[in-house]
């Protein structure tokens, strides 16, 4: 009998392919972590996507047109646009530039979004299309700065089934529920606040009152454009304060 070829001198032994054991054990580890990473987010993604469905069934469309929306648009709050446009015949051109204003917030969010941890082009390319603003505002908090490839990843998977779930879930109950049942929408509101709350927690500061203020100033100013005022009035603000701390930074 012919011995097994001896490992060449100076080298460690060829590591073994983890077993289905093990893969099963690590899957499992996985799972249980992404629940518990997207848990939070996932009690107002669900919800918001239960009030999605019930708009898209009626709005006179079958229900798996919901799942479409979900599963392949993925927008959260471009999609209650999209819906409206769709059933109004907008031309592909409005579409496009709806779609650029609403989005337009993700240009910022790619700025800190840990995609340069996300291993392999397949995985980075489903990282992209799959970050909304529940995983950035989990990912962006200092809890976060050591999250691995694959557990960004099984965030984000989960955070997807969450909406998915929420909007089929919601179109297939939706032939049971009256049209004018109110406060559905109020979903959106509350997942936000929550967010913004979490957030205010991890990194406090004067944002939240600078928020207020432009806010405030946008609505007695210019009460028919408030929202592009105030935003504008933000970003100049935090633009303003991002130069001042760099400047006593230099000086120090």
């Amino acid at each position: 009998m012919t011995p097994p070829p001896a490992a060449p001198v100076g080298l460690p032994p060829p590591a073994s392919a983890p077993g289905p054991r093990a893969g099963l054990r690590r899957l499992r580890a996985d799972l249980a972590v992404a629940a518990g990473d997207s848990g939070s987010v996932g009690l107002g993604a669900f919800p918001m996507g239960v009030a999605f469905g019930i708009l898209v069934v009626h709005s006179g469309l079958a229900w798996w047109w919901g799942s479409v929306f979900s599963g392949f648009i993925y927008a959260g709050s471009l999609e209650f646009l999209f819906l409206g446009l769709v059933l109004t015949g907008a031309s592909l051109a409005s579409i496009a530039v709806t779609a650029f204003l609403v989005n337009v917030r993700h240009v910022f969010y790619a700025l800190s979004f840990p995609l340069h941890r996300v291993n392999g082009r397949a995985a980075k390319a489903y990282s992209t299309f799959a970050l909304s603003d529940e995983v950035y505002a989990v990912t962006a908090g200092a809890a976060a700065r050591d999250f691995t490839s694959r557990r960004i990843l099984w965030l984000q998977v989960f955070v997807h089934l969450y909406w998915a779930g929420g909007v089929t879930a919601g179109a297939l109950a939706g032939a049971a529920i009256p049209a004018g049942v109110g406060g559905l929408d109020f979903a959106v509101t509350a997942l936000f606040t929550v967010l913004a709350l979490d957030a205010l927690r991890a990194r406090p500061g004067p944002a939240p009152l600078l928020a207020l203020g432009c806010a405030l100033a946008a609505r007695f100013a210019a009460p028919g454009q408030m929202l592009p005022v105030a935003f504008g009035l933000f970003t100049a603000g935090l633009a303003a304060r991002h130069a001042v701390v760099r400047k006593r930074s230099a000086d120090a």
